[in-house]
């Protein structure tokens, strides 16, 4: 008899994958694509992060249960990896990591000092003294749109401002298509990352209000080190299957940038900004009847 799967931490895994078009399901135990001629092509669930599933997919619930036994992250997503309309939860599994970022999120001299070190870790260098959240977020906005601006002009691509309609796919221009494509896959592998550390995707400090709030203030950090060079690099190069390319590109930069090995870290880091200490179990609190095996996996997957 096998034993019962581990999942392995996000560090030792290839980054992400997308499909489209095919059947998954589990055949003789393996997770496997399937097209319409019937060709089966093993997919390694267990050693990705996340699958990202294009139009034209279809998924098994033997396939959904092994992906979240695995601790693989499954999201549908629109054309081109855009616009994520349900994702899988294969993490999250911790009620003290979502308490200790509850309890951040709820103390605003907490949040501000999170805020700060995000602010740090992303433009290395101190945060303004005498600011406020709002104002802090008005401050990073404009230096984004500075460098929106310097790397047009390096990769000598025309620009006008950052703008993607999600009900017109058509109407956006090369530039903002590959910087859609782009951050698509940076948001998947993230909130892949969050969920594994243990922690909520929609409780944000700098972003709030929305269901990947935290997935957002975690992938801004690394956003301009990684995926939007390579989109202005991409359309530098020609706008034939521009958004393809990206994908490909950013799957590479998240490997020689070692971004899986550094995103969880990062949140830990930022988070113990806010100086709070973690939530200790109540004196009454009742253990579990069954005690589950320590797994090899990260804190927030289910063993």
């Amino acid at each position: 008899m096998l034993p019962p799967l581990k999942p392995i931490p996000m560090k030792e895994r290839l980054s992400l994958i997308f499909l489209e078009r095919c059947r998954l399901d589990v055949k003789d135990g393996a997770f496997v694509a399937i097209d319409k001629e019937g060709i089966r092509t093993h997919v390694p669930v267990g050693g990705v992060v996340c699958i990202m599933l294009e139009p034209g997919t279809r998924v098994s619930h033997a396939a959904v249960a092994l992906a979240a036994r695995s601790g693989t992250l499954l999201v549908w997503t629109g054309e081109g990896g855009v616009r994520m309309y349900a994702a899988g939860q294969p993490g999250g599994a911790r009620s003290d990591k979502l308490l200790y970022q509850a309890s951040l999120a709820l103390d605003p001299a907490a949040r501000l000092k999170v805020v700060k070190k995000m602010f740090a870790v992303r433009f290395n260098e101190s945060a303004p003294d005498k600011r406020s959240v709002e104002q802090l977020r008005g401050i990073e906005g404009a230096r984004v749109r500075s460098m929106y601006d310097l790397l047009a002009r390096q990769h000598r691509v025309k620009w006008k401002r950052r703008s993607y309609d999600p009900k017109n796919w058509d109407s956006a221009d090369p530039v903002n298509k590959a910087l859609s494509a782009a951050t698509a896959s940076l948001y998947g592998v993230t909130e892949a990352a969050v969920l594994a550390a243990g922690y909520a995707p929609a409780i944000g400090f700098l972003h709030t209000g929305k269901p990947l709030s935290f997935v957002y203030d975690i992938a801004d950090l690394f956003k301009f080190e990684t995926v939007v060079p390579v989109a202005f690099k991409e359309v530098a190069r020609g706008e034939f299957d521009v958004e393809g390319r990206v994908r490909r590109a950013c799957r590479d930069v998240f490997r020689t940038t070692k971004l899986l090995k550094r995103i969880i870290p990062t949140i830990e880091e930022v988070l113990a900004a806010g100086e709070k200490q973690p939530p200790q179990a109540y004196d009454d609190a009742i253990g579990p009847a069954f005690k589950d095996e320590e797994g090899i996996g990260d804190d927030g997957h289910r063993s």
